[in-house]
Formats: C-alpha cells, sequence, structure tokens
C-alpha cells in the first residue's frame, strides 16, 4: 500500500481477544453488584429480559449510528421485572462497573500484538477507534493491556457518542491523526462498522481474519457479519507478519 502515514485500528478480535467465559461472568458480576446494593434478583429471571433490552438497544444504535450504552439495557431489563431504576440510579452506575471488570480478567492480546506496534511505531503515527458502549472500561483495558503509549489518539464511540460504522467517528480519527484520508489505512475484522464503514469514510481499510482464520471464538455482541460484502479489492491480513508484508517494511 502507497503513501500511508497512519494506521487507525479498531481494538476486539483485531488487536485483543475476549475468553467465552467473558460476558457470562460480566453478567454474573453485574447480578451480584444488584444484590450488595439491596436487590437481589434471580439470574435466570433477569437474563432473558436483559438480553432482549440489549438487543432492541443495540438495533436501535447500529440503526441511527448514535452509541448507547448499557446503563439504559439494564434500568429497561429492570423495568420489565417491575423494579423502576432510573439508568442514571448510582446502583446502576456501579453495576456497569462490575460488569466491566470481568472483561480484564478475560482479554487477551492476540500474540505479537505489543512488537507489531513498536515497530509500526517508528514508521506511522497510529490511532485506535472502538465501538464500546463505556469509554471508561475500554481506555482501562487498553491502559491494562500495555497499549497505550502506542495510541495518539484513543477514540471510543461510548464517548463520542456516535459509532462505527457512522462516517463521523472516522472523520473524527482522520482529524487527530492530521493527516488527509489517502494517507490513513484502517485495521479491522467487523465487515460492516470496520470495513464498509472505513470505505464509506474515504478511507483504505484492511480485512484482520486473524480469529476466523482459526475458528477462535469472538464475543457474540462485537460481531455484525455480512463477510460476503468485503470485496476482492480490500486487502485480508491473518497475522502481523501480513500486514508488514502489505506496508513493505520488512
Amino acid at each position: 500500500m502507497d503513501n500511508v502515514k497512519a494506521i487507525g485500528f479498531d481494538l476486539f478480535n483485531t488487536l485483543i481477544t475476549a475468553e467465552p467465559a467473558a460476558l457470562r461472568e460480566a453478567t454474573s458480576r453485574l447480578i451480584r453488584s444488584f444484590a450488595e446494593s439491596g436487590l437481589a434478583l434471580d439470574p435466570e429471571a433477569f437474563k432473558k429480559p436483559y438480553r432482549e433490552a440489549a438487543l432492541r438497544f443495540i438495533t436501535e444504535a447500529r440503526a441511527e449510528g448514535r452509541e448507547t450504552h448499557n446503563r439504559f439495557w439494564i434500568s429497561a431489563a429492570l423495568a420489565s421485572m417491575g423494579h423502576e431504576i432510573k439508568p442514571e440510579d448510582p446502583r446502576i452506575a456501579r453495576a456497569v462497573e462490575a460488569y466491566f471488570s470481568a472483561f480484564f480478567d478475560y482479554c487477551r492480546l492476540i500474540p505479537g500484538t505489543k512488537e507489531m506496534l513498536a515497530e509500526l511505531q517508528g514508521h506511522f503515527r497510529l490511532g485506535l477507534l472502538s465501538n464500546f458502549t463505556h469509554a471508561p472500561a475500554a481506555k482501562g483495558l487498553v491502559e491494562y493491556l500495555g497499549l497505550a503509549p502506542y495510541f495518539d489518539p484513543i477514540l471510543i464511540s461510548g464517548e463520542i457518542g456516535y459509532r462505527k460504522p457512522h462516517a463521523l467517528v472516522f472523520e473524527l480519527l482522520v482529524e487527530k491523526l492530521g493527516l488527509e484520508k489517502s494517507a490513513v489505512i484502517y485495521i479491522g475484522d467487523d465487515p460492516e462498522p470496520d470495513i464498509l464503514g472505513a470505505q464509506g469514510a474515504g478511507i483504505r481499510p484492511v480485512w484482520m481474519t486473524y480469529l476466523r482464520d482459526r475458528n477462535l471464538p469472538v464475543m457474540p455482541s462485537t460481531v455484525t457479519g455480512h463477510e460476503g460484502l468485503v470485496g476482492d479489492e480490500v486487502p485480508r491480513i491473518s497475522e502481523w507478519n501480513d500486514l508488514f508484508t502489505l506496508l513493505r517494511i520488512r
């Protein structure tokens, strides 16, 4: 690829993975948090309305391009169970933090990621752009896994208010990088938000298929599908050595 001066990266399933148990443990911690706040919930009775509310809010967010937040899903699920608790209630805030604490225990770097970023940092500007509802947790996870020093900017949809594939978030990435779109590429795993989103914003995408090619599990809520919409013109990488070859730096 020619004239590349900066690289934007997705986070989940591109730089890091989450073990299959992450969402189950996160939900368990959320329920325990409510119990500690004096609201005992039957786990099985809560999970169904929580899944339904999450699906509804996520579907609306994807359709509108605006980001949602877990506190709204939780409030809606509780309301369906007869507990009228506003999204701003401190009990929900504590439950959200408890939920995302599980990610710190169940997320891992894709092999070679730090070494790859360290090498690229000597050649390109690097930015991070991730769809994640709760920005403090996402930024905390990036810091915890040792990725923060490699990226400027770090952009999270929950902080921006819009999510990929909305063009606004990609345009903000380019603006923060201080370059023309033609000098930026974006690497992500999910065809709709990452590949089609970048293309729609006028940015060259690169499709990361590390997990897909190895039949490794992904978190169900992070992938939208639409693999067939990725054209043959989009470069595909399955490991970081493929990226070095694509960029002609080795």
